[in-house]
């Protein structure tokens, strides 16, 4: 892990100190970290999470985390974390497991699925796949398989996985290129690709492809190489933040029918030679919003809205892997105007980010002994 940007990290060096936020006890880990509007707050939730993917909130304000070895946990709020049962067999195999998890947008209503995606094996190969289960207690009860991409490959890379609900309440979600790049521009193939499903795992009678016999109907976009960050925005848009090979990792707007490139266009570079391994542009083919600058990796994307972030009302933040960063992006339509990085080597590789019912922001931390952390404005 990279030495932490901030001097003020003085719970950590007296072992910790509990203190009682919104709705969860937490161990202060920085007590002020400054940026450029605001000071804030980060707090340890809970530990002992094995390199945890994805993390939704529960009405109730516990967490459900899932973890990339095949297993999912409930953090109350007390910090106190419980594994459930009712799971599938999930491929751990590279960076296969359990991914991506997300409620129903109207789970308060009557409405109590909990999506999950998972990389699922047959014969030696896997597959993304998504599937939807209640929870009862301590198990997932009534676990139904919705979807699954069309073809099962090798290598065990590149899965994507994320999720996002739209307004209209279809569901889209993000497959990686499964370390083939050619597959991201086969429309006949599902990886490479930000699928729109209908919440039972159909195919919505307006998505972009429908009615091509060259397509399969589940397409929303292509030309994607792994998208692991996803977010619907207030105003209805779709963001993905997608890995590129060595560098060139992307900020998308995510528009239906819109071919995204890869791997004829990248920013990236080759990781033998690193030269340079597409154009910048093509005809046909959408530019990025925005390329991160060096090695961010990245995975897990959120918009902040609400009360506790005035000053960032909007703004994206994407969280990165190999570089440890928390990155805001504050934009004017398709413009960014202004980037920060907010966090750089505190927690680590981070995995997801949400912001809570709290208004606080809520990571991962993708380690071996990973947990779950709150950043909200210090006192």
């Amino acid at each position: 892990m990279h030495t932490p940007r901030h001097a003020l990290s003085t719970a950590l060096l007296l072992g910790g100190a509990l203190i009682t936020g919104p709705g969860m006890a937490a161990e202060v880990v920085e007590e002020r970290i400054a940026t450029d509007h605001l000071e804030l707050r980060l707090e340890r939730v809970a530990s002992g999470l094995e390199h945890p993917w994805s993390a939704a909130e529960l009405p109730d304000g516990q967490w459900l985390v899932t973890e990339r070895p095949g297993r999912l946990a409930r953090v109350n709020e007390d910090g106190e974390v419980t594994r459930l049962s009712g799971l599938p067999e999930v491929s751990t195999r590279g960076q296969g497991g359990l991914l991506d998890i997300s409620l129903h947008p109207d789970y308060t209503e009557g409405s109590d699925w909990v999506y999950f995606t998972w990389s699922q094996a047959r014969g030696g190969v896997s597959a993304t796949t998504l599937s939807r289960a209640r929870l009862e207690g301590d198990r997932l009860v009534d676990v139904k398989e919705l979807f699954v991409q069309d073809r099962f490959s090798r290598p065990g890379r590149h899965y994507g996985s994320r999720l996002a609900w739209r307004d209209d309440g279809t569901l889209l979600m993000t497959i990686g290129e499964r370390g083939s790049p050619e597959r991201a521009q086969d429309l006949g193939d599902h990886a490479g690709s930000v699928l729109r499903l209908t919440q039972t795992g159909g195919v919505p009678d307006d998505n972009p492809f429908v009615g091509d016999g060259n397509a399969l109907p589940e397409l929303f976009t292509y030309g994607n190489r792994n998208p692991q960050g996803l977010v619907v925005s207030a105003d209805g848009t779709a963001w993905s933040t997608e890995h590129g090979p060595r560098t060139g990792d992307e900020l998308n707007r995510l528009e239906a029918g819109v071919n995204y490139g890869w791997p004829q266009v990248s920013r990236g570079n080759d990781y033998a030679t690193n030269l340079p391994i597409g154009l910048d542009s093509a005809p046909g083919m959408r530019d990025p919003v925005h390329v991160f600058e060096g090695r961010f990796a990245p995975s897990g994307l959120a918009q902040v809205t609400g009360d506790a972030f005035p000053e960032w009302e909007h703004d994206l933040l994407a969280g990165g892997l190999a570089s440890e960063k928390l990155v805001r992006l504050a934009l004017d339509g398709d413009e960014v105007i202004e980037r920060e990085v907010i966090l750089e080597g505190e927690i680590g590789r981070i995995r997801d980010l949400r912001q809570g019912r709290d208004g606080a922001l809520y990571l991962l931390s993708d380690h071996a002994d990973g947990g779950l952390y709150r950043l909200a404005p210090a006192d």
